[in-house]
């Protein structure tokens, strides 16, 4: 079978975010999902030789492609980018001076049929970007009450038809087992009676049942966080989503770190006493027009930039 490929979205935007330049360029640097290395590698590209990338992915076959790269500068780490604090500790480093996020599903895991993530291709029902743990979407809707998936599928899908496909998933395995992405594409059409011309019916359930059981937004905002708490002065992220629920979680986050509560203006504080914002907001982007045509994957993308500007007392870039 030949080697599944990815094309990387916003690729030169995101990196150039990154801003790895100066003594910058001997930094440390994190991917958190490497993919097929396309951010990986033009992080590389840039560093200078004392530079340090360290990549996360939770998809073994993307650390198969990852072991392959022999670069010195580079490692990769099986596990999700959640882990980061750990990992972090574990080599002894306090501060990263910037952290690229590439969000969602990659080409490879769609068009692999036996992944279980495409409702175009027919394969077992998996959706897991770790297969090695965890459980499956087939074991999970087998077992799960009808109110459970109908949340999960309002949530994560914001699917209006998302009681309607629960209680048809219900119905339908009681029958006989869902083990293949193709009857669970049926199942859902049959259950949703109006949706957006050229979108599949199932697009909205697919989508909510793989953030949910690989947990996607959970370690989004823990990543965040903990990529926060270990980013230098004047580090960056960089960080790359692809439908609302990602983007507003990513966006929520960055207002929150760049914005301050004032004290009382009547109180006697000194303008070098007040509360300073410790992010600094650099802007989104879009993909481009000719992106877009060339890779449709890349129409929803949409990158915030955001860099540390003030080390909090107590915090590990405090000094």
């Amino acid at each position: 079978m030949p080697e599944l490929t990815h094309d990387s979205v916003l690729l030169n935007e995101a990196v150039d975010a990154l801003d790895i330049q100066g003594e910058r360029v001997n930094g440390i640097y994190l991917d958190g999902t490497f993919g097929r290395g396309g951010h990986s590698r033009l992080i590389l590209e840039k560093l200078g030789k004392h530079g340090r990338l360290i990549a996360f992915d939770k998809d073994p076959e993307a650390v198969r492609v990852a072991e392959k790269m022999t670069d010195s500068r580079f490692e990769i780490v099986h596990g999700s980018f959640a882990s980061l604090e750990s990992v972090l500790a574990e080599r002894e480093i306090k501060k990263i001076d910037g952290i690229l996020l590439d969000l969602g599903i990659s080409s490879p895991q769609v068009e692999d049929a036996k992944r279980g993530f495409s409702f175009r291709l027919d394969g077992p029902l998996d959706m897991r970007m770790d297969s090695s743990h965890g459980v499956s979407a087939k074991e999970w809707l087998a077992v799960e009450n009808e109110k459970k998936i109908a949340e999960v599928i309002h949530q994560y899908g914001e699917e209006r038809f998302a009681f309607q496909i629960a209680k048809e998933i219900v119905a339908s395995r009681t029958i006989q087992p869902i083990d293949s992405t193709k009857q669970l594409a049926e199942i859902v059409a049959r259950a949703v009676k109006t949706f957006e011309k050229g979108k599949n019916p199932a697009t909205r359930t697919f989508q909510a049942i793989r953030i949910y059981i690989n947990r996607e937004l959970e370690e989004l905002e823990i990543g965040l966080e903990k990529g926060w708490r270990h980013l230098a002065l004047n580090g960056r992220m960089s960080v790359i989503s692809f439908h609302s629920l990602e983007d507003r979680i990513v966006k929520r986050f960055f207002a929150g770190k760049a914005t301050v509560k004032m004290p009382d203006r009547r109180l006697p504080i000194r303008a070098s006493e007040l509360p300073q914002p410790e992010m600094k907001l650099l802007g989104k982007t879009k993909p481009s027009d000719e992106e877009i045509s060339r890779n449709a994957r890349a129409r929803s993308a949409i990158l915030r930039i955001a860099t540390r500007v003030f080390a909090s007392q107590g915090g590990c870039n405090a000094d």
